[in-house]
């Protein structure tokens, strides 16, 4: 009973998070009819997502949090966001995953919900850049890992700089698999910082298929770094959040837009 309770809270505290995105602001009594729960069931909703920076506090309901362009919050603080977006982001994105594939899984929370998924794969080439993803995968046996060096950024887990860009030069990949912290469709993709936007660049380079996965939270939003232009992914995955609009203007691309 418990955790069907848990499983209830979360997935209501992550409706609220997307009502407030679309629509800038949550009311509690409005809150609490549409989820036919108390007032002070909602307004402990609420508290506790300020409390995890992720909204503000208003009279009678909470509203949006707007982020700098340069913040770069932390791997640990992402992984709190839209959770259950992410896990089943994460799964869709290892149903494109062949046997014997060579990949890069680029650094970030919605790429390791694709990481747990690959357990059962016979052989496997990954190359990542991630250390918490290189902690995961060192689980898998059949799974060769490559680690392309640099040195560890502490906000994201991940290795940069020029060791890494030229390590990755070295190599052609199947498929990227890539997170992002921004996504406009006109525009492109975005992340707070500039060195892993270089090695994306790269990355997208070197890949066959650039697929990248974004929960819904990331549209219309643009951070510090610019990676690249629409034009250069071939798949994007996110859930049903997007905007009708986003969803069009990536398949007028050619883009192939799966929701998980």
């Amino acid at each position: 009973m418990e955790e069907s309770q848990s499983g209830s809270t979360v997935t209501r505290r992550n409706e609220i998070l997307k009502k407030l995105h679309k629509k800038g602001q949550v009311l509690i009594t409005e809150l609490s009819k549409e989820f036919n729960v108390s007032e002070v069931t909602i307004r402990n909703d609420l508290d506790q997502l300020e409390q995890k920076n992720m909204l503000l506090r208003a009279r009678g309901g909470a509203i949006k949090l707007e982020h700098n362009v340069g913040v770069d919050q932390q791997i640990s603080e992402k992984n709190k966001l839209h959770y259950v977006e992410k896990m089943a982001i994460g799964k869709a994105a290892a149903a494109l995953v062949r046997e014997n594939d060579t990949m890069i899984v680029d650094s970030g929370t919605t790429t390791a919900e694709l990481v747990k998924h690959l357990q059962s794969f016979k052989s496997l080439n990954v190359i990542t850049n991630a250390m918490n993803i290189v902690n995961m995968l060192v689980n898998y046996p059949n799974i060769n890992v490559i680690i392309p060096g640099g040195y560890l950024r502490q906000n994201s887990m991940s290795l940069v700089g020029p060791l890494a860009e030229k390590n990755l030069r070295s190599f052609h990949v199947d498929k990227l698999f890539l997170g992002v912290d921004g996504f406009d469709t006109r525009s492109g993709i975005y992340t707070p910082n500039m060195e892993e936007a270089y090695l994306n660049e790269i990355m997208i380079d070197i890949a066959n298929q650039v697929i990248v996965l974004a929960d819904s939270s990331k549209f219309n939003k643009k951070s510090l770094a610019f990676i690249c232009a629409p034009n250069k992914i071939h798949t994007v995955i996110t859930d049903a959040g997007i905007q009708a609009d986003d969803k069009k203007r990536l398949e007028d691309l050619d883009i192939k837009v799966i929701i998980a």
